[in-house]
């Protein structure tokens, strides 16, 4: 059964920009080394983080929405424990590390993403157990 849906959208040349901004750590505190590693080895990679970020943050609206009437869970969040991967064809999948997968339980999650033109967006779908 579905018990809550997250989705957001970025702009990937405002994102493009927060990315090259020297003095930013932005990249290093939310983005894992394998997830910033991939990015570098494609061929746009503010695109590849810009709708990684999204489906981070499209996962803890969906967690947040899965909480109804109830307070968050944690105080704040290391966004690197929320890493977005590849299963071996190559399909988006979130891996949850350290306290978020404790905090969270074993939700069964579906991400899509997407980028076009100007716009990166990723929807994430939480299953609760039957």
């Amino acid at each position: 059964m579905i018990a809550a849906i997250g989705l957001d959208i970025v702009d990937i040349a405002g994102f493009a920009e927060q990315l090259a901004d020297k003095s930013s750590v932005f990249a290093q505190s939310v983005f894992t080394d394998g997830e910033r590693r991939a990015a570098q080895a494609i061929g746009n990679p503010a695109a590849h983080l810009a709708v990684r970020w999204a489906a981070k943050e499209a996962f803890v609206k969906a967690w947040a929405n899965s909480r109804r009437g109830q307070a968050p869970v944690l105080p704040s969040i290391d966004w690197r424990l929320i890493e977005v991967a590849a299963d071996p064809w190559q399909r988006p999948t979130l891996l949850l590390h350290g306290e978020v997968a404790r905090a969270c339980g074993r939700p069964t999650l579906h991400l899509s993403l997407s980028h076009d033109g100007p716009t990166a967006a990723a929807i994430v779908i939480w299953e609760a157990a039957s």
